[in-house]
């Protein structure tokens, strides 16, 4: 018996039927594939990383003889020097580790209070007409490419700002420094703190803000004892999104701070962060099965972890502190 059209008959509630098990079937392979793609990525890591630290063979020593050796698991966490192009390498990852939080943290101290305010002034305090122009101008910064912020860094945050402000003190400022780094990544992240907050706020029902503004609250209590603790959630989830997005940032701050692995905490002169090394490792002529090649997915493996557990930190934090409206 044909289809006669009709979606009430029963041969039409079996073709609906039909078609809603082909498009979940769909759907669930395009979300099978985000999951075999990162499961994939995570598997070259590991494995990679599995013949850095069980399968290594230092090359040519410094008088010539070839050396075995094994790098541990304990002494890449916990080593100071990261030294891998030396005739006695070292492989310790703290000095990238050190670049990497140096970055991320000055960067946080900058997005984050930036990014509150805007968020708070877009949505309680901004007229409709410069909402307008505001928000579009904040979302074209987010889209600017990396490396358009590096150049940006060493063009003009290091020799227009940087070097003269804290040369007039007297302090030594690098041509490649973590200082430029840690402002150019707070710039990039600014807009990751502010919209996604700025969506968080809006989302606070305005019978809170009406209660409020009932009891006799102010414009300022309203904004910051109302809608900043009720969008809670959506606010640290910014927070963790742009600490992410700076742990994993690469071009911008390769051009910015350099290439120089160090354990340091001065502001103003070269270091390494982990994804430069990677770009570094990258583009140099290490042989694919060297300790060195594979030194480059060791580094980018406990990367993975790093940002892993960010992701992981954020979905509790929006659990833990999710509220909800009925």
């Amino acid at each position: 018996m044909s289809y006669d059209g009709n979606p009430l008959s029963g041969d039409g509630v079996a073709a609906d039927n039909r078609r809603n098990r082909r498009v979940r079937r769909v759907f669930l392979a395009c979300a099978a594939v985000t999951v075999a793609t990162t499961l994939a990525i995570f598997a070259v890591l590991l494995d990679n990383a599995f013949s850095f630290f069980y399968d290594s063979r230092l090359h040519e020593a410094l008088l010539g003889a070839a050396v075995e050796a094994r790098v541990g698991f304990v002494e890449f966490l916990t080593g100071t020097r990261w030294a891998p192009y030396h005739a006695y390498p070292d492989y310790g990852v703290l000095p990238l580790v050190n670049g990497t939080l140096m970055i991320t943290v000055g960067a946080a101290f900058i997005s984050i209070p930036i990014g509150t305010a805007t968020a708070l002034y877009l949505s309680e305090y901004a007229s409709p007409r410069v909402r307008g122009w505001l928000k579009p101008t904040l979302e074209v910064l987010a889209g600017v490419p990396t490396i358009v912020y590096g150049f940006f860094a060493i063009s003009f945050i290091t020799p227009v700002f940087v070097r003269p402000f804290f040369g007039f003190f007297g302090v030594s400022v690098d041509y490649y420094n973590a200082f430029a780094g840690i402002v150019v990544v707070g710039i990039m992240t600014i807009p990751i703190v502010a919209s996604i907050s700025e969506d968080a706020m809006n989302a606070v029902p305005d019978d809170l803000r009406n209660a409020a503004y009932g009891l006799g609250a102010t414009k300022r209590e309203v904004s910051t004892h109302v809608v900043l603790p009720a969008s809670v959630s959506g606010i640290f989830a910014s927070y963790i999104l742009a600490v992410s997005r700076a742990i994993g940032e690469t071009m911008a701050v390769t051009l910015a701070a350099g290439y120089q692995s160090r354990m340091t905490a001065n502001p103003f002169v070269e270091i390494q962060t982990m994804t430069a090394y990677m770009v570094q490792m990258a583009r140099s002529e290490a042989s694919i099965g060297t300790i060195e090649y594979q030194s480059l997915f060791a580094v980018g493996l406990l990367l993975f972890l790093m940002t892993l557990a960010m992701n992981l930190l954020n979905d509790w934090m929006k659990r833990r502190y999710r509220e909800e409206y009925r």
